[in-house]
Parts: structure tokens; sequence; C-alpha cells
């Protein structure tokens, strides 16, 4: 939830006597709903960190500094046009509400930033030095242009105070260093005292980071789905290109298709040269190459001689072939382009292609760091594949995404394991690990489809076809993507999703597939 109005007091008191007479370095718009103000300040730097987030609105001091957009968004850019090398003058809290205001100058003139912290209607405002609305962080009541004018004061916040109230009556939410009949001051003392006694040393603002710590498991979640969705909107990008490419190439393709029969027309023509009429649209000819000897009608160029009619039978002839070497390896790489993209985008929406954790800026850091794309962990690496043991005590592993896939495939399984995939659908591979000579237990190949159809796109529907075959029959086109295949002699089976086999599964090696 986002933070009280007495949680916002404290928040105040505690970080105006650290910025008052600083001056803003840098301005940075980490994402859509929040700002912060990196500020230089009695010999140090500090971030001041501004959320809009309806569920989250808040205010405090960030130990680290947030990643950021390499481009910065259009407020951030006025943000830095008026408030890069403002000195802070004040900072205060309005009327004992959810708003507090930063009163700022910068050559000389008055600049103003109010958060209003009011939940869902959070936003954080810019104003000139006549309290006009220059912009704002989110769309809301407040309209570039005109005069600002705060939210109409509403019920009391439920932790809220009146203005005379004493603040020893205050009972804090869970995560906040207060206590009782404490002072701001003494808060951070007895805080500081804690969290020295679990190892971690607070700093000079402990109440900054209490409220970091409290919100940074949600804040990583929701900076993990803004990474996968910017991922998969870039993904989505590139895969409507190759889609675009793809229908280009089979257009080409099926133009050139027309041809293919073009070198035998001409050499049919060939003999009858001497019979074509000038002007004539059209000849008939025996085929030769029909032991029945039909004859068919060649159509001709009337503009054109008999020599230039057959010259144009095998140049086209030449357009088909030509199509065939340059124009088919083209569209086959497109096409497994477009089935690589598909089947991450399959892996994102299944939430099993790790992405790496956003990386923690060291001071030395530059600035605008984002992370784009797929990444490695620091973190001690996974075991590859999932691995499920059958009711039958045989091994199953399945692929998490295209470069396990292909390990699984062509690395580890060996010509007698038995691989299965969701038939026409993204998905993993998986292999059923074999004894050599051994029967194929129609319960282990029961858990090794149910596996294949719940690791693909088919377990939307619940139910679909699994192709099987022997790993020798699993063959890598030639510079294919990771994870494509054909097959050879592959068997299916049909099944639907059977929710206690799959649980059984889960549970096979401790849970650790889950």
């Amino acid at each position: 939830m986002s933070l009280t109005v007495d949680e916002i007091a404290q928040v105040v008191q505690e970080i105006a006597p650290l910025l008052l007479g600083g001056r803003v370095q840098k301005v940075y718009q980490p994402h859509s709903e929040a700002i912060s103000l990196e500020t230089r300040t009695q010999g140090k730097t500090l971030t001041v960190y501004l959320s809009a987030d309806p569920e989250t609105a808040r205010l405090h001091l960030l130990s680290k500094k947030p990643l950021n957009p390499p481009t910065p968004p259009p407020f951030c850019q006025l943000l830095r046009a008026h408030l890069e090398g403002a000195r802070i003058e004040r900072i205060e809290q309005v009327a004992d509400d959810r708003i507090v205001r930063l009163d700022m100058q910068r050559d000389g003139k008055s600049v103003t930033l109010i958060a209003e912290l009011t939940g869902r209607t959070a936003n954080v405002i810019l104003l000139d030095e006549a309290g006009t609305v220059r912009g704002q962080l989110r769309k809301g009541r407040s309209k570039p242009g005109e005069p600002y004018a705060p939210p109409v004061a509403k019920a009391p916040h439920p932790h809220s105070l009146p203005a005379s109230g004493a603040r020893g009556n205050f009972s804090p939410s869970p995560g906040l260093p207060v206590a009782r009949g404490t002072s701001c001051s003494s808060i951070a003392t007895g805080h500081q005292q804690r969290a020295m006694g679990e190892g971690q040393d607070e700093g000079e603002h402990p109440i900054s980071a209490a409220l970091e710590r409290r919100f940074q498991e949600r804040d990583d979640a929701r900076a993990r789905h803004r990474q996968i969705e910017s991922i998969k909107v870039g993904l989505r990008r590139t895969l409507k290109r190759a889609v675009k490419r793809i229908e280009a190439l089979e257009a080409d393709l099926a133009k050139a298709e027309r041809y293919r029969d073009y070198n035998r027309y001409g050499e049919l023509l060939k003999p009858h040269l001497g019979e074509i009429q000038k002007g004539a649209a059209s000849i008939k000819v025996p085929d030769y190459f029909d032991p029945a000897l039909p004859e068919i009608v060649l159509p001709l160029d009337p503009a054109k001689s008999p020599q230039g009619n057959l010259d144009d039978y095998f140049r086209k002839y030449k357009k088909y072939q030509n199509a065939q070497k340059e124009i088919r390896p083209r569209l086959q790489a497109a096409q497994a382009d477009a089935a690589t993209l598909r089947e991450r985008l399959a892996a994102l929406d299944r939430g099993e292609e790790v992405l790496a954790p956003p990386p923690s800026p060291s001071p030395s850091a530059g600035r605008g760091t984002r992370v784009t794309g797929m990444r490695k962990s620091s973190k001690p690496q996974a075991k590859p594949f999932l691995r499920f043991i059958s009711e039958a005590g045989d091994a199953i592993l399945v692929g998490r995404n295209s470069r396990e896939n292909e390990e699984l495939t062509f690395g580890l399984a060996r010509s007698h394991d038995l691989w299965l995939h969701a038939s026409g659908a993204p998905g993993s591979h998986v292999v059923l690990r074999l004894e050599k000579g051994a029967e194929l237990r129609n319960e282990s190949l029961l858990d090794a489809a149910t596996l294949a159809l719940h690791y693909s796109d088919l377990r939307k529907s619940g139910q679909g076809e699994v192709l099987y075959a022997y790993r020798k029959h699993v063959h890598k086109p030639r510079a294919a993507k990771p994870g494509l295949v054909t097959v050879t002699q592959d068997k299916r089976l049909f099944l639907k999703l059977d929710r206690k086999r799959l649980t059984r599964l889960k549970e096979s090696h401790g849970g650790e597939n889950k």
C-alpha cells in the first residue's frame, strides 16, 4: 500500500535536513510512474525517489541508483530542463495531507515539484514560479498551463492524525522503524541499533532504508514484469517483420514456381520453331516426354520471333532454378527465425525463460543502463533441464528454452532414447531415457507425453497431439536455429492433460521442478 500521512511526515523529517541547500545534479525516470532526483548536498550524493504508482506511492531516499532507460521520456526531459542545477530551498508536507512540496531556485527563478502520494490518483507535478502546471508524470486532473490546485481534502486517512494531534499515538505500518511515543530522531537511533544487531547498517536515513526494503520485493517483481514485457514487445516486432519477409519470399517463390515446367516446354518447342506463324499466340506440339505423346498447347508472345519465344521459356526456367537456389534457403531461414521467436515468446508466457535480475549499479557504473535482453544470472547456475521420474522409474528430461532443447536433443540424448514434442505448437523438447534394447513402457510414454503437452502452448487448451520418435530419427536442418528439428518415423499420441499424473511427476524429484 502507499504511504500514510504519518509515514510521509516521518520521511520528510528525515530527508529535509539532509537535502536543504543541496543541488539537483541529475533527473531520471526509471519507469513510467517514478522519478528520481540525484542531489549533491553536504559533500554527499543522495538519490530521492518519488513514486506515483497507485499501489505504492511513496517518497524516500535510495541506497543505490535505479536502472534507467537509455532515452529519457518526455516528462523526464522537461524536469531536466527545469530542475538540473536547481537549489533545494524547502521540503514540506502540505497541510498534514499525503502531498509533499519541494521548492527550488534555479537561475533566480522559483520552481516547484509537487508529489501527490494519494494512492490511485498519485502524481508528480512540475510548477513554474507563478504556480502554473508545466507538466505531470501521469495524466490526471491537473492540466498544463492552468494554475495548480491541490486535490480536495477528504476524510482523514486511516492512519492520519489532525494537525494538532499527538504523534505519540501513531501506530506504524509493518516494516517502518517507528516506536510508539518516539520522536523521529529517536526512531532512527532505535532502528539503527536493531539493524546493527541484525548485521545491517542502515546509515543516516533508517526510515528511507526501511521503506526501500519494504517495497523492494514488489518493485523487483514489477521491474521483472516490465523487463519481460519490453522483451516481448521487441520479439513481437521482430516476429512481425519476419512474417512479412516470409510472405514476400513465399510470393516470389510462388511466382517462380509457375516456370517449373518451362525447360520441358522449351525442349518441346525447339523442333517446331519453323512451324510458328508470324503473330501466333500459341502452337500445338506433341509431348515427347509422355509415352502417350499427347498434344499440348504452348502459349507464345505474338510480338516476338520464334527464337525469342524459345529464349523466353529457357530464361523463365532459369528464374525458377535461381529461386530454388536463392529464395528457398532464405525462406527456410526466415521460417526458422519466426519459429524461434514464437518459441521464445511462448517460453516467456510460460515463465520458463530465465532472466537475469537487474544488476546493482556500482558507484563507478555508467548512467542510463537498462537490461534489454536475456542474460545469465550471476547466481549459482541451476541444474540444466527439468528432471522427472516416471511411475515406472525411467528418467524424463525437459528443456526450458531453445538452448537447452538443443543441448538436450543433440548433446545428451542417446540414439535409443525416446524424443517427444507437442505437435504443431511451440514447446519444450522432452527426452525419455531408455536402456538400449529395452521395451517402451506405456506408463512412461504417457508420463513423458504429459510433460511434453504441459510444457508447450497446448497446455492452454488442456489437450492436444504429441509426436514421439527415437532420438536417431530426429535431425537438425543445416543452419537452423537452436531447438529446430526435423523428425522422421514419428508416431502421434492424442491425450488430455491429466492433473493427477502431472502433480505426481512434479513431486517425483522432491518438488524441484514446480
